[in-house]
């Protein structure tokens, strides 16, 4: 079946943090897929799910924080797979941990972790999994009760199973990701873990020996109490999804809620924290 996409290419500053944000909101739209340019982004949608205000509560656009400029050309069916191709990469760690598509190559990497990428990640993407990734393979999670929160694709509760953690929660507020998170477990044959759809009132009443939250430091900061309370004693938090600047407001609001911090990995301007109950 032959459709008619428009694609929007944007251009964006600054663009880490921008296209994050921007690819987020679009994706509560009719907006079905994404790519990284040089300049930010181009997101993609079809013609007959358009219309001209389908951008007009995007807030980011509204933002005097980035400055966001964009054009629009019309497509004549698009090879998704083609385009997922080109733009997404594998992920290796350490050569011990590869994350990657089923038309990558399968490498010797004791943890072989295959998802659907049903559509292209931002900036970002690959620097904060990274780093969570480094933080689980150097831990024993065997057994423990864990929350993956915000999962996106689920390649880190996947990764948390395969190293013996169970059962497991994965929880994103984005459909898009609460299904594709369903699928990659499946494709990984993953038998404990349960994918959720919701924010963090999602918690209550839970509790985890391990949480993984892989967001962005405002939501983080929003919903730190959520996580702590559902922490068990001894407990562990390991945190990503924001830059070196904003270190200083997660490990006020951590350590204010009884956290102790205990070791960081950093990855260009991106940071990964590690805290105990």
């Amino acid at each position: 079946m032959s459709y008619i996409y428009l694609g929007y290419h944007f251009s964006i500053e600054p663009k880490e943090l921008g296209s994050e944000i921007l690819i987020a909101e679009l994706g509560e739209k009719a907006f079905e897929s994404f790519t990284e340019t040089d300049n930010g982004i181009s997101a993609f949608v079809k013609k007959d799910l358009w219309d001209e205000n389908i951008l007009d509560d995007i807030y980011i656009l509204q933002s005097a924080e980035f400055k966001i400029e964009y054009t629009i050309e019309e497509i004549d069916q698009v090879n998704w797979n083609e385009e997922w191709e080109k733009n997404f990469e594998a992920i290796d760690v350490d050569g011990k941990c590869h994350v990657r598509a089923p038309f990558h190559p399968k490498t010797d990497a004791e943890f072989d972790i295959v998802i659907e990428p049903k559509m292209s990640f931002g900036t970002g993407h690959h620097e904060t999994t990274h780093m969570m990734i480094q933080h689980l393979l150097e831990m024993d999670v065997n057994n423990l009760k864990t929350l993956d929160m915000g999962c996106g694709t689920a390649i880190l509760a996947i990764l948390a199973e395969m190293k013996g953690a169970q059962p497991i929660d994965a929880i994103d507020i984005d459909n898009w990701c609460y299904l594709n998170s369903i699928e990659n477990a499946e494709r990984n044959n993953c038998k404990h873990i349960t994918v959720y759809e919701g924010d963090a009132a999602q918690l209550a009443g839970k509790k985890y020996d391990l949480i993984i939250a892989n967001i962005n430091r405002n939501i983080l900061l929003n919903d730190m109490q959520s996580y702590v309370s559902c922490l068990n004693p001894k407990g562990i938090i390991l945190f990503s999804g924001f830059y070196e600047e904003d270190i200083p407001f997660i490990d006020a609001s951590c350590t204010e809620k009884g956290l102790t911090y205990v070791k960081k990995f950093q990855r260009n301007n991106w940071v990964s924290l590690k805290y105990v109950n």
